[in-house]
């Protein structure tokens, strides 16, 4: 399952099931599990924890020390959950001790050819970010959400759950949960209720978001009056939009 022409470094610790491809390169301190398939000419340096049934394509960087200038070489680490597709030239780099120490990509995403993940981040499940989509430092993106190709975010911007980005957007503030944006800087465009129907919302809890998205957005209030009039809602698609305006770091986008 291993190529003869791979490196493998003695203490790294692969399930028996793992393929490894050609020229690819598996460093100290990394753990893979059942399953995954590296391609030929990866490198994978760790510590790094890759879980079950990770598909990583040619030229991918997994795990390399981070581009922060502070880093010196710290123990830190980057854990990869199942399920994802890595795709060409992807790089996914350890965090540093200025935070946790760990970056993360959760379970079940699909990162495009020549995304870049960078210290840090918080990738969540069931994602997916198209291709040349770089995320700075410190990064918070969550389940469900669709980054369009070439989208660039600012460290330490959140990016809500089930939002989405045209391709080409820039974000320099916090993206709400549900919510649309496009341009440079992003601004936003409605929420994402078609995305919410194919998930199974209810047209019940559609209609309580759209009201919650007009009070923040069309009523010319700042976001301290909005959150005044929105109150805790019993709808779990509303509350999560209220938390993610709550745990706004960088103010949002407008």
């Amino acid at each position: 399952m291993i190529h003869p022409s791979a490196i493998v470094d003695p203490s790294a610790n692969l399930d028996s099931s793992v393929e490894v491809g050609p020229f690819s390169v598996i460093g100290p301190g990394v753990n893979i599990d059942a399953g995954c398939k590296i391609g030929p000419h990866v490198v994978i340096n760790g510590p790094t924890t890759l879980g079950r049934n990770n598909r990583i394509f040619q030229f991918a960087s997994v795990g390399e020390a981070c581009q922060d200038l502070k880093y010196k070489d710290e123990p830190t680490q980057l854990i990869v959950g199942d399920n994802n597709t890595i795709r060409e030239g992807v790089t996914l780099h350890r965090g540093t001790i200025q935070d946790e120490g760990v970056t993360r990509v959760g379970s079940n995403n699909l990162l495009m050819a020549y995304v870049h993940v960078a210290h840090d981040c918080r990738v969540g499940d069931n994602i997916i970010i198209a291709n040349n989509s770089a995320l700075a430092g410190h990064v918070r993106v969550g389940n469900g959400v669709i980054l369009g190709g070439g989208t660039l975010v600012h460290q330490f911007c959140q990016i809500g759950a089930y939002s989405m980005t045209a391709a080409g957007t820039v974000v320099f503030q916090d993206i709400p949960a549900f919510i649309m944006a496009s341009g440079n800087r992003a601004h936003p465009h409605g929420m994402n209720f078609e995305g919410m129907r194919r998930r199974g919302q209810s047209e019940d809890s559609i209609a309580r978001l759209r009201a919650a998205y007009k009070l923040v957005y069309r009523q010319g209030l700042n976001l301290d009056a909005a959150l005044e009039k929105l109150p805790a809602d019993s709808d779990p698609m509303v509350e999560l939009f209220r938390q993610s305006l709550l745990e706004a770091k960088r103010g949002i986008i407008r």
